[in-house]
């Protein structure tokens, strides 16, 4: 990806935008997690009910310490060991995590992506970003950039061009405390 993109990309998601992008199985919507009215239009366009709560990607595991409470040692073990990679997460969240981020859970679900483009786009703006699926709630995802414009036009402030990283479905999420599968 041209480093011009990059910063358009950083300037996007720190001026409130949304973005889409290419992640492991299919594009993403993401916004700045900690601006709540980026959030708020990411949910509507997507048509998804703020109590599911959304998923953080970072470009490493520091990046989401904000956004964390108390991890056992050896789940956070586990969990670090399995990133980066397709492996989405569901660990306690801070107690400064905003509602917005968690829905109504006590947790939150997060993910240090292995997608270069991805894991740029988290790089060059310093921050993890808001990831979900590009599409309508209940509706299947996009998975190049000309679905994304039919899906979610208007309403995405810019869509980065790239290859999904080649997965058939969305990353598994397990919880990393109970070490249950919530989605396979």
């Amino acid at each position: 990806m041209h480093p011009w993109h990059l910063r358009l990309a950083r300037n996007v998601i720190h001026g409130g935008g949304l973005i889409a992008y290419p992640t492991e199985a299919v594009f993403g919507l993401g916004c700045h997690p900690l601006d709540g009215d980026a959030v708020a239009r990411l949910l509507k366009l997507k048509q998804r009910p703020q109590a599911k709560g959304l998923i953080l990607i970072a470009d490493r595991p520091e990046a989401l310490t904000p956004y964390l409470g108390e991890i056992p040692k050896q789940a956070w073990q586990r969990v670090v060991e399995s990133w980066p990679g397709p492996n989405t997460w569901v660990v306690p969240a801070s107690d400064t995590t905003p509602e917005w981020l968690t829905g109504r859970h006590d947790s939150i679900a997060v993910r240090v992506t292995d997608h270069p483009v991805a894991a740029a786009l988290c790089r060059i703006a310093d921050t993890p970003l808001v990831s979900t699926s590009a599409n309508l709630s209940q509706h299947p995802p996009a998975r190049n950039p000309l679905q994304v414009t039919l899906r979610c036009n208007p309403g995405v402030d810019l869509v980065i061009h790239g290859r999904t990283g080649g997965l058939s479905r969305p990353t598994a999420i397990r919880d990393a405390l109970k070490e249950t599968l919530i989605r396979g």
